[in-house]
């Protein structure tokens, strides 16, 4: 089953100028998500009842074509591939004229809410999803790993703060990218946006907790690692290419 929703570019969606921005275009892709999953009755709505919440682990984003300030998004997904306590998830989004702008894919895992314990994902569940086997925005079937650079260049310290945690009690996903782009160099950061993203998120962030994000930049990559002060918890991972 696709499932399908319409985003009017806002103000607060746009970078330099009258382009989306990746921010915005991952809190397009996580509201539909979770609107879909809300269809099916297994979203936050159900959540109290049904004892169950999506974490997510891995986005893959490709921006094709840059939508502008003000046009309607048409942005479809569904699900691709569902295994044991594992979801997959492809994103498409088009513009008014029907181009296609951005193609995702993502990597979910069920959690039970009461317990914090991983769930498995019975065939009920699946079977509401409707998964779409055959239809996949990219050619591999799995989400590669990122590794983690041996060599740094720079990094950052922050510790976080009420406005990040979101309703499962921590960091939201949307501010890993915050926290990459304020570890990047100021002219890397200026040069944005960046085409290619990739997030593998590894350990939550909760409140007060202090994180140091770790600049490196190799293979034409530029990537930021997250990992708690004494650095030997990762949290996550994040790659961006032009």
């Amino acid at each position: 089953m696709i499932y399908q929703e319409k985003f009017k570019i806002g103000l607060k969606d746009v970078w330099k100028g009258k382009e989306v921005s990746n921010k915005a275009i991952l809190e397009y892709l996580e509201d539909v998500a979770s609107y879909h999953s809300d269809s099916v009755g297994y979203g936050i709505n159900t959540s109290d009842t049904t004892h169950l919440t999506w974490l997510l682990l891995d986005w893959k984003v490709n921006v094709i074509k840059r939508p502008e300030y003000g046009q309607t998004l048409d942005i479809h997904t569904w699900s691709r591939y569902i295994i044991k306590c594992y979801a997959y998830r492809d994103f498409e989004i088009y513009d008014e004229n029907h181009n296609l702008c951005v193609v995702a894919s993502s990597k979910w895992l069920l959690m039970n809410n009461q317990t914090r314990k991983i769930a498995k994902i019975e065939e009920e569940m699946a079977n509401k999803y409707e998964s779409e086997t055959e239809k996949s925005v990219f050619s591999e079937k799995e989400i590669e790993k990122i590794k983690a650079p041996t060599n740094y260049k720079s990094s950052i310290i922050y510790q976080t703060k009420r406005k990040d945690i979101d309703v499962i009690g921590h960091m939201h996903n949307l501010y890993y990218l915050d926290l990459a782009y304020e570890a990047l160099p100021e002219e890397i950061y200026n040069s944005r946006p960046f085409d290619e993203i990739r997030i593998m998120y590894k350990k939550e962030i909760k409140l007060g907790e202090t994180v140091i994000c770790k600049y490196a930049y190799e293979d034409n990559r530029h990537i930021v690692v997250i990992q708690n002060e004494e650095e030997n918890i990762l949290h996550a991972i994040i790659e961006l290419r032009t």
